[in-house]
């Protein structure tokens, strides 16, 4: 029994193009962040994430972890220099 391949399937065209964000996760996260603003009163998200700092430091601290950069670059115009010196020392008596 063999299969006939399928004509006129093509799904290649169909969907949301590649990289484009869901629009539910979009619209959630604008909420979010549009809800944290407002708890935070007059200083806004910033004021929301520092109440969150004092009250919670544990899951702000896991936050935190996630936002900051994963590999810290230095400055290219001066980059760090790494020297490793090996000195071979010889006992001053031979035997030992």
């Amino acid at each position: 029994m063999t299969e006939n391949p399928k004509v006129g399937l093509d799904r290649s065209k169909t969907g949301r193009a590649k990289g484009t964000p869901n629009k539910t996760t979009a619209l959630l996260k604008d909420a979010i962040l549009l809800a944290a603003t407002k708890a935070g009163g007059k200083d806004g998200l910033v004021g929301y994430l520092e109440i969150q700092a004092a009250a919670n430091p544990g899951p702000f601290m896991a936050l935190l972890g996630k936002v900051l950069p994963m590999q810290i670059a230095g400055d290219p115009d001066s980059p760090i220099v790494h020297e490793v010196i090996r000195r071979i020392v010889r006992p001053s008596d031979p035997n030992g």
